[in-house]
């Protein structure tokens, strides 16, 4: 099983990475903020995480890290 880590420091919002994943398992985290003022990428469903890395790739930002 695949774990996603987002620092969510470094995450700017952009939201590539929502549209990366293939199982469409991140989202902006519309109830919080990160220290910038972003709404940071969040996964909603950890354990249909696949561990493809798409999300980490299309970070501009490296804010994302899959751990297998």
């Amino acid at each position: 099983m695949a774990h996603i880590r987002i620092d969510e420091n470094f995450c700017k919002g952009c939201g590539l990475c929502t549209y990366a994943c293939p199982k469409h398992i991140l989202a902006l985290a519309k109830d919080r903020m990160n220290s910038k003022g972003y709404h940071p990428a969040e996964c909603t469903d950890e354990e249909a995480c696949i561990g493809c890395c798409s999300c980490a790739m299309m970070c501009p930002d490296t804010a994302i890290t899959v751990e297998k």
